[in-house]
């Protein structure tokens, strides 16, 4: 069992990114520039400035890049802290889907394309998206029906086809696209996102409102590709996606876990403060019961994302331990919101606290990066194979 004990520097960390957070972001989430399709870009520069006073911007890359070069342990602890408000990991330069891509470029990417892409990326001076997803009959959750393809021309690839769902494409300066070849495999391009041949074509209404840019559909027609902007490696798109998406699942969970905890204390302040029937609301039962199952859940959630830190940080992660977080984590952080509506009472359905707007933000935590029911079907499959998380 991995021993979960922070060491001085992590309560540290921890403490100096809650003040943060406290004194410094909380007070943004009331400003006019918090739009339905996430902070605008004159809001995410002005907090990514504070972030970076703060020396606490893009702590999951290495400190050569201006990052603080942490263990993913650390990386938990922090992410969590910048949850707390939706505005926590875009002022860290860690939001989704950033964080990310950045970490596939670190990986991935040439020297070239890190110096290009990777280190404004990191110093937070420009946004990014990754596009992979698709309208009917593309992919979704299954990635093998890949609809968009990529046909080499000379010295340069030509992109057809149409993406949706794309997180942050409104504003992004580069995007990863995952293309099908003529042999069926799949690739990782780079893209300008003002290029010829890259339109956005609109951006959707979702419930969420925390991520900038939104969510778009972006089409690409005759988008022409050098062959020096590959990522990785011809036809292995599909391998270099999961070096992005295995780990995203787990930050994802570390971030949603911050804004999951900030409902349950407000719910248990108005539980302790306001009174019916005599007594204060958290005495009675139904309410009490709320706020321990809230407690229970939040620490098991925390558990399974810490144990898979551990992991990672001792040599490696399973798809399998990493979809089982998600699951975990997901679900848990969901119930936990809902319990806080439920506590709040009419204030829970109201923007008089952020519970409202976590709410509607993480209500779609369940689905992104894979939905629960795949992550399932993938967790059965391995079970019925023989294969447990320590196996794999």
């Amino acid at each position: 069992m991995p021993d979960f004990t922070l060491s001085t520097r992590q309560r540290e960390l921890q403490a100096r990114t809650r003040r943060f957070i406290a004194e410094k972001i909380i007070p943004f989430e009331g400003d006019r520039r918090c739009t339905p399709h996430g902070p605008s870009e004159d809001l995410r520069r002005e907090l990514i400035e504070l972030g970076k006073a703060e020396g606490l911007i893009s702590s999951h890359m290495p400190t050569a890049l201006g990052g603080l070069g942490l263990d993913h342990m650390s990386k938990a602890i922090v992410f969590e802290e910048a949850g707390y408000s939706p505005l926590g990991p875009v002022a860290l330069n860690i939001a989704a889907p950033d964080e990310g891509n950045m970490h596939l470029l670190h990986e991935v990417g040439n020297a070239q394309q890190r110096e290009r892409w990777l280190r404004p990326l990191a110093a937070g001076e420009m946004r990014s998206c990754f596009c992979m997803t698709e309208p009917p009959p593309g992919a979704g959750s299954d990635p093998s029906m890949l609809q968009t393809t990529a046909r080499r021309d000379g010295d340069d690839y030509v992109i057809d086809g149409v993406k949706w769902f794309i997180t942050g494409a409104q504003g992004a300066a580069v995007a990863i696209i995952m293309a099908r070849m003529e042999d069926g495999s799949a690739t990782l391009f780079l893209a300008e996102m003002n290029a010829p041949g890259i339109r956005i074509e609109r951006t959707m209404d979702a419930m969420d409102s925390c991520f900038p840019g939104g969510h778009a559909v972006v089409r690409f027609e005759g988008l022409r590709v050098p062959t020096h902007d590959v990522l990785g490696a011809v036809g292995e798109g599909m391998l270099h996606a999961q070096v992005r998406l295995s780990p995203a699942r787990l930050t994802h969970c570390m971030r949603w876990l911050g804004a999951a905890r900030r409902c349950h204390e407000i719910a248990s302040d108005h539980a302790r403060s306001r009174h019916a029937f005599g007594k204060a609301l958290g005495e009675h039962e139904g309410v009490g019961y709320a706020l321990a199952d809230n407690e229970m859940d939040l620490h098991v959630a925390r558990l399974s994302i810490w144990h898979c830190a551990a992991v990672l940080d001792t040599g490696g992660l399973a798809k399998h331990d990493s979809s089982a977080a998600k699951v975990i984590a997901s679900e848990a952080a969901w119930r936990v919101v809902d319990r806080s509506v439920q506590v709040l009472g009419g204030q829970g359905v109201t923007h008089e606290t952020i519970v409202a707007r976590i709410f509607a933000d993480i209500r779609a935590f369940r689905i992104y990066d894979g939905p629960s029911e795949v992550h399932r079907w993938s967790i059965a499959r391995n079970i019925l194979r023989g294969r447990t998380p320590t196996q794999l």
